[in-house]
C-alpha cells in the first residue's frame, strides 16, 4: 500500500501531457480520481487506457478554467464524485509564443485567465472543504518560467510568476489554520507534451508546431514519477527538467547580471 493509494486527487489539464502521465501513474498506485479538462472525450480515452481494475475508481468532470462562472458548481460536483477530496493538482493551462511588441492584450488576458485566475479559482472554491475536514494538499504545476523570465514568454511568465507569489503567501496562511494542507509548487522545465503546439501566438491563434526544445524534452511519464515523489514527500517547490533549466533557476537567484546576458539569445522555441 502506497501514501497515495485510496487518496481522492483531482487533477485538471488531465487530457493529455503532463496530466495524462499522472492519471495513469497515480492510477497505478490505486489512488480514485477526478479528471478534468476542457474536452470530454480525450478525457474518457484517457480512462479508457487506465487497467480495468483501476477505471472503477476514474471519474469524468469536464470543465473550462477560462469559464469562472462555472467553477464553484465544478468544485462541488468534484467532491461529490467520492465525498471528498485529499488532493488538488492543478495542472491545466496554456503557453505563449510571441513577443510583447506583437501580443495583443487579450492574449495576456486569457493567459492570465486559464493560468492565473482559473487555477486559483478552483483553489479558493475548494478551501473551505479542506479547512473542514483538516487536511488536504494543493499541488500546482508552474513552470520554469514562475522563476525566470525569457523572451517569447512575457504574458506567460507573468501568469506562473503571480501563482509563486499566490501559493507562498498561501502557504504560510495556512500553517496558521491547518498544519495538515500542504502547498506544493511544481516548476517543470522542458516536457515532451503538446505545450508548445496549442501555444498561443500574437493575435491569439495557436503556434500548431512543437518546439525543438519540447521535442527534445524529458518524457511525461518520467516527469510524473519525479512528480508524485514530490508529492508523496510534500515538498514546498521543486524543479523537474533537464540541466540548462534548473541551472538558469539557480543561476538568475545567484548571478543575475550573467543569467540576464545569457537569456537573451537562449534557444527557448
Amino acid at each position: 500500500m502506497g501514501k497515495l493509494t485510496n487518496k481522492v486527487i483531482w487533477i485538471t489539464g488531465a487530457s493529455s501531457g503532463i496530466g495524462e502521465a499522472l492519471v495513469y501513474e497515480l492510477a497505478n498506485k490505486g489512488a480514485r480520481l477526478v479528471l478534468s479538462a476542457r474536452r470530454k472525450e480525450e478525457l474518457e480515452r484517457v480512462k479508457g487506457n487506465c487497467a480495468g481494475v483501476a477505471q472503477v475508481n476514474v471519474r469524468i468532470l469536464p470543465l473550462d478554467l477560462s469559464e469562472p462562472s462555472t467553477l464553484k458548481l465544478n468544485t462541488e460536483a468534484a467532491i461529490q464524485f467520492f465525498g471528498h477530496i485529499d488532493i488538488l493538482i492543478n495542472n491545466g493551462g496554456i503557453s505563449q509564443r510571441s513577443l510583447a511588441k506583437d501580443t495583443e492584450l487579450d492574449v495576456d488576458r486569457r493567459i492570465m485567465e486559464v493560468d492565473y485566475f482559473g487555477t486559483i479559482s478552483l483553489t479558493k472554491y475548494l478551501l473551505p472543504h479542506f479547512l473542514k475536514q483538516k487536511s488536504g494538499h494543493i499541488v500546482t504545476v508552474s513552470s520554469v518560467m514562475g522563476k525566470i523570465g525569457t523572451p517569447y514568454r512575457t504574458g506567460y511568465a507573468a501568469a506562473k510568476h503571480a501563482l509563486h507569489g499566490f501559493y507562498d503567501s498561501l502557504r504560510a496562511e495556512l500553517w496558521k489554520d491547518s498544519k495538515n494542507i500542504h502547498v506544493t509548487l511544481i516548476c517543470p522545465g522542458w516536457i515532451n507534451t503538446n505545450l508548445s503546439i496549442t501555444a498561443l501566438l500574437g493575435d491569439g491563434s495557436p503556434q500548431n508546431k512543437k518546439d525543438d526544445t519540447h521535442e527534445q524534452g524529458m518524457h511525461p511519464r518520467k516527469f510524473a514519477r519525479k512528480m508524485i515523489n514530490a508529492i508523496e514527500n510534500k515538498k514546498r517547490e521543486v524543479y523537474i527538467g533537464g540541466a540548462k533549466e534548473v541551472i538558469a533557476i539557480y543561476l538568475d537567484r545567484y548571478m543575475p547580471d550573467l543569467f540576464s546576458k545569457i537569456v537573451r539569445n537562449a534557444k527557448v522555441k
